[in-house]
């Protein structure tokens, strides 16, 4: 049996794991390197790309960039997420601030630190990374449909380094990116509609806020009729393996989800709306396997 103490510290963790998302980073993870070995160098030794100092200190500075990304918005949110999210923010609150800020600035320092032995350059890049984080959730997530594109441009860019890291800049690689960008902010947006409650009442001046929730569940829509294109492309132009399989599910779903966004009403229809979407997002990482089930096969057995 478990102490008071011992309690406490438990829950004090999973309020830290609570905080930094440590779900979100772990599929992150997953996708950088499932998409280095079966999308972008296929050619490559899987012991190699496993063993690949470079490609660990990226994927791990990344990480960390990201855990101390969702301590910063947690930090500039806690009054919103309070009416929003009441259970999770009690977890939250469990840690205190001056630890998250503690915590924020040692993991940016660590994410830095692992560039160094990278390069220069990536030094530069995860520190404008950090300050494009800080600056998204200090200022701009307020402002409307900027604060979305800034959201989901932050979201995709761990996937771009590694896109730069292995210097692949084929077009199926920007057809992949746009599908997965256009569903990243759709399901922003659909966040908004989500958390209208909270961001009223902190004067956030987000879509749904300013010009109402049918504009806002429009222009979701429209985003969702745009990722059609780059689904089309991958199933019809592109070789993509049975990934197909899944594209042709994502029309099916997207198109369901059209449905319920017109006749959602309140926060319980969009959380719904906005798991869906999280659903596809996570169900695509585990997908790029069947890009080439025979590499996958080979490479297991």
């Amino acid at each position: 049996m478990l102490n008071r103490k011992n309690k406490l510290l438990l829950f004090k963790l999973l309020s830290l794991f609570s905080v930094v998302r440590g779900y979100n980073i772990l599929v992150i993870t997953l996708a950088q390197y499932l998409a280095s070995i079966y999308i972008l160098s296929p050619n490559l030794p899987l012991r190699d790309m496993v063993l690949d100092i470079n490609l660990f200190l990226i994927v791990t500075a990344s990480a960390l960039v990201i855990a101390s990304g969702y301590i910063i918005n947690n930090f500039y949110d806690a009054e919103k997420d309070l009416i929003n999210k009441p259970t999770k923010t009690m977890l939250d609150r469990l840690v205190s601030q001056r630890f998250k800020l503690t915590t924020y600035f040692i993991l940016n320092f660590l994410a830095v630190l692992a560039a160094s032995y990278i390069s220069f350059r990536a030094v530069m890049f995860f520190s404008s990374y950090i300050f494009g984080i800080w600056l998204y959730s200090h200022k701009l997530k307020r402002v409307p449909f900027i604060g979305n594109l800034v959201s989901a441009s932050l979201a995709i860019t761990p996937f771009f380094v590694v896109f730069v890291y292995y210097g692949n800049f084929e077009t199926v690689i920007f057809v992949h990116a746009l599908f997965l960008f256009l569903l990243i902010l759709a399901r922003e947006m659909i966040k908004d509609l989500e958390n209208m409650a909270g961001d009223m009442a902190q004067n956030y001046r987000t879509i749904p806020i300013i010009y109402g929730a049918k504009v806002s569940k429009v222009l979701i829509g429209l985003l969702i009729v745009l990722t059609l294109v780059p689904s089309l492309l991958l199933i019809n132009i592109f070789d993509v393996g049975y990934m197909y399989v899944y594209f042709l599910g994502c029309i099916a779903l997207l198109g369901l989800f059209i449905i319920l966004l017109w006749k959602a009403t309140g926060k319980k229809h969009y959380v719904w709306l906005h798991n869906i979407l999280k659903f596809i997002i996570v169900a695509g990482v585990f997908s790029i396997l069947l890009i080439d089930v025979d590499l996958v096969l080979n490479r297991i057995l």
